[in-house]
C-alpha cells in the first residue's frame, strides 16, 4: 500500500505538460513536491501504442475540444513522455519523497514500468474497456487506480472482476468526468459515496474541473485520492495546460484539502472539558424577581435564561404551580432545594 485511509492521497498528473523538455519534467516533479502532493504520475505510451497512424475521419478529433482537427497519432506524438525519460524522473520523485507511478497504455508499458518497480498502476478513463490490459495490470499484483470518466456500472464491474481474477484486490476507483476541463454541473461528486457503497472498493477524484472546489468536496464525500493535472507554468503550453494547476494553485488546493480533512474530523459527541466549560453559556432556569419562602412558582417568577448554572430547563414546566422552600433573591439559580 502507498496510501492509507487516514489521509487523502493527492496525485500530481504530469501528462502532457513536460514542454519536451526532460528538464522541465523534473522541475515539475520538484514542484509538486513542493505544492504539497504526495505522488507524481506518469503517462507510459508512444503515439504508435496508443493508436494507428491513419488519416481517415474514424481518427480525427471533433469532439468540441481545444484538440479539435488533429489526428489522434500527431496528438499522442507530441504529448508522449518520452519512454528514456522515465528512470530520470522515477529518481527524482524518490530524492524528493514523491511515490512516481504511471499509467500504462499497452503491455509492453506494463513491463517496462515493472523494469522501474512501480508501486501502483493507473488505468486511464478512456482504457476501462480494456479488459486484457487491466487484467496484465492487476497481475503484477500492485494497488490497482481505475478512472471512470466514460464508464457504466458495466465496464467498472468487469475492470473491477479482471482485477479480482488474478487475485488484486486493491483497487480505488476514481469519479471522473472525461472533459477537457470539465463544468462544475458535470461534476457529480455524489458518485463517490455511491462508488464505495456499490462496488465496495476504495473512492476518490481524478479531477478536471477548473479551480479547487471539486477536490474539497470530494474529500467531505469519503474520498481517499485525489488527482489533478499540474504544470510548471502555463507558459509551456501544451495539451493539457489550459486545465492544469500550476504550482501555487496547486497547493492551495492541497491546503484545502488537508483544511477539509481537519474539519470532516470524526463523529464525536464526547464532553470535553472545553464542552463543559462552555456549557456555562447555556440555558437554565434563573429566578427573575425577589420571591419569599411559599410564593407560587409562575411564569413571572422565573425564566430559561443563560447562563446554565440553574436547574435545566426541561423541568420548567413540571415546577409551575409549586412553592420555593426559601426567600430567593432576583438573578439567583433556581435550584431543585429551592422547590418544596
Amino acid at each position: 500500500m502507498c496510501f492509507n485511509s487516514k489521509r487523502t492521497f493527492i496525485i500530481a498528473e504530469l501528462s502532457a505538460n513536460h514542454g519536451g523538455s526532460l528538464g522541465i519534467a523534473k522541475e515539475t516533479v520538484r514542484a509538486a513536491k513542493r505544492a504539497g502532493a504526495d505522488a507524481i504520475k506518469l503517462q507510459t505510451y508512444t503515439a504508435d501504442t496508443i493508436t494507428l497512424n491513419v488519416k481517415t475521419n474514424d481518427f480525427k478529433i471533433t469532439q468540441g475540444t481545444a484538440w479539435d482537427g488533429q489526428y489522434l497519432y500527431d496528438l499522442y506524438k507530441g504529448a508522449s513522455l518520452p519512454w528514456e525519460w522515465h528512470k530520470d524522473l522515477f529518481e527524482v520523485a524518490k530524492e524528493e519523497g514523491l511515490v512516481c507511478f504511471s499509467s500504462p497504455f499497452d503491455k509492453t508499458a506494463v513491463d517496462f514500468l515493472e523494469v522501474l518497480n512501480t508501486p501502483m498502476y493507473k488505468v486511464a478513463s478512456f482504457e476501462i474497456t480494456d479488459i486484457p490490459l487491466i487484467s496484465y495490470m492487476a497481475s503484477k499484483q500492485k494497488p490497482m487506480i481505475i478512472s471512470t470518466g466514460i464508464a457504466t456500472i458495466e465496464d467498472i464491474e468487469l475492470a473491477i472482476e479482471a482485477c479480482k481474477s488474478v487475485g488484486n484486490n486493491d483497487i480505488t476507483i476514481l469519479k471522473c468526468t472525461s472533459a477537457y476541463p470539465a463544468a462544475p454541473e458535470d461534476a457529480n461528486l455524489l458518485t463517490i459515496n455511491d462508488i464505495i457503497e456499490r462496488f465496495g472498493v476504495k473512492s476518490g477524484l481524478s479531477d478536471h474541473t477548473m479551480g479547487i472546489e471539486a477536490p474539497m468536496v470530494a474529500v467531505a464525500l469519503g474520498a481517499k485520492m485525489i488527482e489533478k493535472h499540474f504544470i510548471l507554468d502555463k507558459s509551456i503550453g501544451g495539451a493539457d495546460a489550459h486545465f492544469s494547476l500550476d504550482e501555487n494553485e496547486f497547493k492551495q488546493m492541497v491546503d484545502a484539502v488537508r483544511l477539509t480533512e481537519k474539519l470532516m474530523g470524526k463523529v464525536d459527541y464526547e464532553m470535553t472539558d472545553k464542552k463543559k466549560k462552555s456549557r456555562e453559556f447555556s440555558r437554565s432556569l434563573y429566578v427573575t424577581q425577589n420571591v419569599k419562602q411559599g410564593t407560587v412558582v409562575s411564569e413571572k417568577n422565573i425564566r430559561s435564561v443563560r447562563p446554565g448554572f440553574g436547574m435545566h430547563p426541561k423541568h420548567y414546566n413540571e415546577i409551575l404551580g409549586k412553592k420555593f422552600s426559601k426567600n430567593i433573591p432576583l438573578g439567583s439559580p433556581l435550584l431543585f432545594t429551592d422547590i418544596e
